[in-house]
């Protein structure tokens, strides 16, 4: 799995708010959000909001990812 990477406070708020809103569809908003980005030739909106789908992932995970210590 790769991690994603977190910017700041936002990617935060953003995964949480695609979370509450679309429950187990959230992952698939975000992709959704990610091509229309794409779409319109907003390269960094568009990662943005792939990292938010990656993140959301990993935030719906029960078990431990990566190194644990």
């Amino acid at each position: 799995m790769q991690l994603p990477y977190v910017a700041d406070r936002r990617s935060y708020d953003d995964a949480a708010d695609l979370m509450a809103r679309f429950g187990a569809n959230a992952g698939y908003e975000a992709a959704s959000l990610a091509n229309r980005s794409l779409d319109v030739g907003n390269h960094i909106t568009f990662c943005h909001w792939r990292q938010i789908e990656r993140l959301i992932v990993l935030l719906a995970c029960n078990q431990p990812v990566g190194t644990v210590h």
